[in-house]
């Protein structure tokens, strides 16, 4: 592989891969390190961690950040490790991982079927703060949106925020078991109290500010419509939609919720 370490923050990196165009993250403090999801098998994993080792020989503490396969079925190649996600992500990953790595090595990803699915052993609800060499790296919960376990990974002497997929760039969200309409109250709460301009995506490119106010306008615009589209009928609301793909799952909620 030849993807490359960006970095975008003192000791802060993000390697962007061609597979599912997945951002890792990777913070380095004195003697250790933080290493942001984990990839989606074993062999992208070594991968991962040959890229690694060009930049620190620390050992490292791993962060999950949400329960889908591509984020963390590399996690078995990490150990020993603290790893650290959401305590509804380590639910989900306890309750669906061998399920869901049946599914993905059956189907788009055949190197899935030697997955060893490893849970993470350190959760939070709301927030926690890990000691990363000397460097404080808050790991935050704001809400719903992409999954109700999405964490973000602040790292406030760099000015770096990883958002995870709260945050999507080279291709819309996705909302196969999202919360459209807590999705923008979600990324409104992580811009309001995260002043960073630097903000890493789970997929695609390194984004600003701008680009995440333009996606949570459209979030908001998506989830109005599907309120609307809820009681007043569909044709001409879905057309108007950013992200017509929410409707479905909107209207699960909606139906959920009432």
């Amino acid at each position: 592989m030849n993807e490359q370490w960006l970095e975008i923050g003192d000791r802060v990196f993000v390697r962007r891969h061609e597979s599912y165009d997945l951002n890792v993250g990777l913070v380095v403090g004195d003697g250790q390190c933080l290493v942001l999801d984990t990839r989606e098998s074993h062999p992208k994993a070594a991968d991962l961690i040959e890229a690694i080792r060009r930049i620190t020989p620390d050992p490292w503490t791993v962060v999950n950040s949400h329960a889908h396969f591509d984020h963390y079925f590399g996690n078995a190649l990490f150990v020993p490790a603290e790893f650290w996600a959401h305590a509804r992500a380590v639910e989900e990953i306890k309750r669906d991982g061998e399920g869901t790595r049946e599914r993905v090595a059956a189907g788009r990803d055949p190197e899935a079927a030697d997955v060893e699915i490893v849970v993470p052993d350190h959760t939070f609800t709301d927030r926690a703060t890990l000691d990363i060499g000397g460097r404080p790296v808050h790991l935050r919960y704001f809400g719903r949106g992409h999954t109700d376990n999405d964490i973000v990974v602040h790292v406030p002497d760099a000015g770096v925020v990883f958002a995870g997929d709260l945050v999507e760039e080279g291709a819309p969200p996705a909302f196969g078991d999202a919360y459209p309409l807590d999705w923008p109250g979600t990324l409104a709460a992580l811009l309001a109290e995260l002043p960073e301009q630097v903000i890493v995506p789970g997929h695609g490119a390194v984004v600003d500010r701008a680009f995440v106010s333009a996606q949570l306008n459209d979030l908001a615009v998506t989830a109005d419509l599907a309120r609307r589209a809820h009681v007043e009928g569909l044709r001409d609301l879905v057309s108007q939609m950013p992200y017509p793909e929410a409707i479905e799952r909107a209207f699960l909620q909606l139906d959920r919720d009432a």
